[in-house]
């Protein structure tokens, strides 16, 4: 993981828990814009993560083998 993805998880978690004291005092109109940021963090996040994943699956296989076509 890099220090970004570091930083991103903490920050929406944070940012969840701030929305849902929020909401229990003011209401959800009030908190609405903080949880769709929290949310969007987390979509950032597991986004950075598949394409890790799949960057790093496609370096560790090997290149397949071409075939020849005989006529």
């Amino acid at each position: 993981m890099k220090l970004l993805d570091y930083l991103i998880l903490p920050a929406a978690a944070a940012l969840v828990i701030i929305g849902a004291h929020i909401t229990m005092t003011q209401g959800v109109t009030a908190s609405y814009s903080i949880l769709m940021f929290a949310v969007a963090l987390l979509f950032w996040y597991m986004y950075r993560k598949r394409v890790r994943a799949e960057r790093e699956e496609s370096s560790s296989s090997p290149e397949p083998k071409k075939k020849k076509n005989r006529r």
